[in-house]
């Protein structure tokens, strides 16, 4: 590992356009075929039952990956981010037992009514938290209670998706994230709840609404996020210390912003899609949500690696140490930037007198006062409400259909409310399909040529187009409404500039407090009233709007 400067940088941009090209033509053959290497990965050693690659990795055991606790988190170790719980088993002084108990308590009072999960493990976490106390130390994961989105494979755990189509699947192995956070020392407290196959926040297949925003308990009518918000809450509520979701259309960022979290989508490929149940070939990103920047470096530091089982993981640069760059930099005792970076600020981001624009406007002024950081105003590219629009966008619907032909011409109940989008990319004609993909290309090229040319990392607002080409995106919060709901933002890198993203986020969390005020536990009777109410539901309209 080399800690001469951000990755993002030495990434030869021809030949991530090149690769993602591959990557687009992959997709119509069923991704059987090698795409173009970027650089050599490292090699990974042992299987699980899967066969697929996992090792413990020492990067995880630096000094680094351990903070020591706020003495306010001691008392109640829920609220102890991982390097701080990390930080005080390493030393003897919290078991695996008592924090895993601590979080099981909260899941016993609150999760009635935040509704996070599709299924808790509890007495295979106790099982778990136990036999880590006679294993040898694995670093900042171990002991660590996780909470795991329900389209991940876990083996012989059900794995729904939130779907009538895999309602009784049981895995035979894990997926390979799953399994490298596992070997890692992490515990999987449970499944979590999602939108319906991934299409949208969280409800049961039939558009009935389940998880509910951490921070708004008692009004479902608040929006968690996207189809990761069972992951989302876990967190928020303080059920788990960290959790991973998926993102194909904003549902790392979205539900991050919405509670209060530190999201991390990685660049395509930085993490094996092997063992998740698809959703766009092309746009599938798993990574981490967490509670701050440190918190989502630990994760996917476990997470990312070469996976023979996914060709969009192999061959591309190593992995940086993602634990130093997520570590604030002094220059004495003054904080500044570990790597002095241009942040692009687009046309509007700030403007107004809403709650989110002040909000977004201090940020800036925040970020504005800490050595190395230059603000500098960026153009969009050329033609990018044509490139970002639903009529390429929607390229991506083909590829979600595709592997659920076979259901869609046997029976189309089984995809519940969300049927509509998946008919829709069905009927998508094979020449849109192609023209999409050229689209998509050619935005990447503007992105990287127009868009990147002053600057080294992009403010957003929303989560396009970077999940759409495949960039890295990092969602944290950056302040609350008068009525103390989470506003936040998103910062958009260059390819495999997880460590740039990551160092700038930890930079700006160490002068704000934002990632450390937690919502208030709900009320008592939350739950029984929440029974009561009628249910909020979503129309099958509605699931086809935020589907898109």
């Amino acid at each position: 590992m080399t800690a001469i400067g951000p990755q993002d940088r030495t990434v030869d941009r021809r030949a991530f356009l090149a690769r993602s090209a591959a990557l687009a033509a992959a997709a119509t053959v069923g991704g059987t075929v090698a795409l173009p290497a970027i650089a050599l990965a490292a090699p990974e050693a042992g299987t699980n039952s899967g066969g697929n690659p996992v090792r413990w990795n020492p990067e995880l055991d630096r000094p680094s990956a351990y903070t020591r606790p706020r003495p306010e988190a001691v008392a109640d170790p829920t609220e102890l981010t991982i390097s701080e719980a990390a930080w005080l088993i390493r030393a003897g002084k919290l078991t695996p037992l008592r924090l895993v108990e601590a979080y099981l308590a909260r899941i016993e009072a609150y999760e009635g009514t935040y509704q996070a999960f599709n299924l808790v493990l509890a007495d295979a976490a106790v099982a778990a938290a136990r036999a880590a106390a006679g294993r040898p130390h694995r670093g900042a994961l171990h002991g660590i209670p996780l909470a795991i989105k329900d389209n991940y494979w876990t083996e012989g755990v059900r794995t729904t998706a939130n779907s009538y189509l895999f309602q009784d699947f049981v895995p035979p192995y894990d997926a390979t994230a799953v399994a490298k956070l596992k070997v890692n020392g992490g515990i999987v407290m449970g499944k979590t709840q999602m939108g319906p196959l991934a299409t949208t926040r969280a409800t049961t297949p039939a558009g009935v609404v389940t998880t509910v925003n951490a921070w708004t308990p008692t009004n479902p009518g608040t929006d968690p996020g996207g189809s990761s918000t069972g992951t989302a809450t876990s967190v928020a509520g303080r059920l788990v210390a960290s959790g991973i979701g998926t993102q194909t259309g904003g549902s790392i960022t979205a539900p991050s912003n919405a509670q209060n979290l530190t999201g991390l989508k990685p660049t395509m490929g930085r993490v094996s899609l092997n063992g998740i149940i698809p959703l766009s070939y092309t746009r599938d990103h798993p990574g981490p949500l967490a509670r701050d920047a440190k918190d989502a470096a630990i994760m996917l530091t476990a997470m990312a690696g070469a996976d023979p089982a996914d060709p969009r993981s192999q061959g591309l640069p190593e992995l940086p140490n993602l634990l130093n760059a997520a570590t604030p930099a002094y220059d004495g005792s003054r904080l500044k930037l570990r790597w002095p970076s241009r942040i692009g600020v687009l046309p509007g981001y700030g403007s107004g007198s809403s709650a989110t624009a002040l909000a977004q406007r201090a940020y800036l002024d925040t970020l504005a006062a800490i050595p190395g950081v230059t603000l500098v105003d960026v153009a969009l590219p050329d033609e990018w409400e044509l490139l970002t629009g639903n009529n390429f966008n929607n390229v991506r619907l083909p590829e979600r259909s595709e592997p659920f032909m076979p259901y869609l011409r046997s029976d189309l109940r089984g995809f519940g409310v969300s049927v509509t989008g998946w008919l829709q990319g069905a009927l998508m004609g094979g020449n849109e399909f192609i023209t999409g993909q050229r689209a998509k290309l050619v935005l990447m090229e503007r992105v990287l040529n127009q868009l990147f040319e002053t600057c080294d990392v992009v403010v957003q607002t929303g989560p396009v187009p970077f999940d759409i080409i495949g960039l890295p995106e990092i969602a944290f919060p950056i302040g609350f409404t008068a009525a103390g709901v989470p506003i936040g933002t998103i910062l958009g890198g260059l390819p495999y500039g997880e460590d740039r993203l990551l160092s700038i986020v930890a930079a700006y969390q160490a002068v704000t407090d934002w990632h450390w005020r937690r919502p208030p536990n709900p009320p008592a009777g939350a739950a029984s009233a929440r029974t009561a109410a009628p249910a909020l539901r979503l129309t099958a309209d509605e699931v086809a709007t935020l589907s898109q």
